[in-house]
């Protein structure tokens, strides 16, 4: 096996984007998504809706993905899924997908924790950035997770604090409908933040004891004030809309950072990664450089297209498994709620 390389199909469903990536050992050499468009008009992600486009996206995605990195599906060694977290209608598309195509094969079958795979993204082979040394921390951020995770090992990690409420992706996205941006949100909130000030409005930061995250209440003092301000001034919002943005994002970059000075405090380890679809905001990347220079961190911040869901995460996670030879076998089901510890 040292002597013969490794090619892993790759299969991500877990919410609104079907991709599909194939991995030469740690090199990606494809890695293809495909876009849900039709939640924007509902203002969010629809389950049932995302399940069926899954359906519609997945075979041609795997053909493309194929037929981008030039390689046969009998050339595969193995096939690797996303098996949870996330909608379970979506999971249960690429982990049916997975497990047939598999069989059909007569190739391994390996299930990935999405999560794991946003922090692991850092080990795939890439000239220009460098990866982690062991151990360091990482923060998961995205539309379902905020989590710091003590990393000692590619499968020995552990939890220090994570979200009671909402996350922060999903903090990004309902203020931003509250101002009355299109969804989804985040991004937007993020482009127009850069032209603002982002002391123009202080929003009050919750007070969570250790390494636990709050959203809600942030949430809802936006709202609060947003609603204040318009009854005032009914055009607060468009003539404020970008100092607005940058409030909010600053506050939000301000509560990420906090505790992650806090988890370095704790542990003494210095070592940074962040992952997850909110990792690609401008604001929360600015604020780690700002923390490599004055406190000394190394930090690592993935490529844009290894921040929002994407195969080749999933691929870079069932590259290191087949090596250990952690395969499942073909009465694996989809979860949508997987924890990290749960390997």
């Amino acid at each position: 096996m040292k002597n013969q390389d490794i090619y892993i199909l790759a299969i991500e469903s877990s919410c609104d984007d079907t991709s599909a990536a194939v991995m030469r050992n740690d090199s990606v050499l494809s890695n293809v998504v495909a876009t849900q468009k039709i939640h924007e008009e509902y203002g969010g992600v629809v389950p049932e809706l995302a399940s069926r486009a899954h359906q519609q996206h997945i075979v041609p995605v795997i053909h493309q993905a194929l037929a981008k990195a030039n390689i046969d599906k009998n050339q595969l060694s193995a096939i690797a899924f996303t098996r949870g977290p996330g909608l379970l209608g979506s999971l249960l598309v690429g982990t049916s997908f997975a497990k047939s195509l598999s069989l059909g094969l007569g190739i391994p079958l390996i299930e990935v924790n999405h999560m794991q795979a946003h922090i692991l993204a850092h080990f795939i082979k890439d000239e220009k950035s460098g990866q982690p040394e062991f151990p360091f921390l990482a923060m998961t951020i995205s539309g379902g997770h905020t989590q710091i995770v003590l990393v000692r090992d590619y499968f020995k990690m552990e939890i220090l604090g994570e979200t009671l409420d909402d996350a922060v992706g999903e903090a990004f996205d309902k203020t931003a409908k509250i101002i009355g941006l299109p969804y989804p949100g985040g991004p937007l909130v993020d482009a127009l933040a850069q032209k603002g000030n982002p002391r123009a409005f202080p929003f009050p930061k919750p007070k969570v004891k250790g390494l636990d995250f709050s959203f809600s209440g942030l949430k809802t003092s936006i709202l609060y004030f947003i609603q204040k301000q318009t009854a005032e001034q009914p055009d607060f919002i468009e003539q404020f809309k970008e100092d607005i943005c940058a409030s909010i994002q600053y506050t939000i970059v301000s509560i990420l950072m906090d505790k992650l000075k806090k988890a370095v405090k704790q542990t003494g380890i210095k070592r940074v990664a962040i992952g997850g679809g909110v990792s690609a905001n401008s604001g929360i990347r600015e604020a780690l450089q700002h923390a490599e220079k004055e406190k000394g961190w190394t930090t690592y911040i993935p490529k844009f297209e290894y921040c929002t869901d994407n195969a080749a995460m999933i691929g870079i996670v069932g590259f290191l498994k087949y090596r250990e030879g952690a395969f499942t076998d073909q009465r694996v089901s989809a979860k949508a709620r997987y924890n990290i510890p749960d390997q």
